[in-house]
């Protein structure tokens, strides 16, 4: 016992009293995010679904390859009918229009290289048909997989959409 000495007995008085240094999470290298700008819609509606693509990195977001799909309750319900319209790009001089809007490969959408720190956001309409199935949420799931310009890379997901109830009036 007399072996230990001063800083081995208070690293454990601090450890016993919960006051020794913790380990903070970093942020993951890529996160991808996703608001709607409305929670409800009615058949014949339609709501905007923003991705937003967020570069945690020291390094540019060189390349970006995302799935959308809808989840498995979404799926459950066949009397739900939608599909993915229009779909722009947020840049510096407003909007800009994009392609592939899913179900594969939305990552092009996102533009030109994403530099550290820095965020695009892709909006995609989703229309609900005038006939659709009424009292039912319409979600999805994307998994992504981004490069980053010193050859390291990320895989992400699944991450959740918010989901749409469609009701009927």
């Amino acid at each position: 016992m007399r072996r230990f000495g001063l800083g081995a007995v208070l690293a454990l008085a601090l450890a016993v009293f919960g006051l020794a240094p913790t380990a903070s999470a970093a942020p993951a290298p890529a996160e991808l995010t996703f608001t709607t700008d409305s929670a409800t819609t009615t058949p014949g509606g339609s709501v905007k679904l923003s991705m937003t693509l967020t570069n945690n990195n020291t390094y540019d977001v060189w390349f970006v390859y995302q799935t959308i799909e809808p989840t498995w309750l979404t799926t459950q319900r066949p009397d739900l009918k939608y599909h993915f319209s229009g779909c722009s790009l947020t840049t510096a001089n407003g909007a800009a229009p994009c392609t592939g809007t899913g179900p594969a490969n939305l990552g092009g959408n996102y533009g030109t290289t994403i530099p550290p720190g820095q965020s695009r956001t892709v909006t995609l309409t989703l229309d609900v048909a005038a006939d659709s199935g009424c009292n039912g949420n319409i979600g999805f799931y994307s998994y992504f997989y981004a490069e980053f310009s010193d050859s390291t890379n990320v895989s992400g997901g699944p991450v959740y959409t918010p989901v749409t109830r469609v009701l009927c009036s």
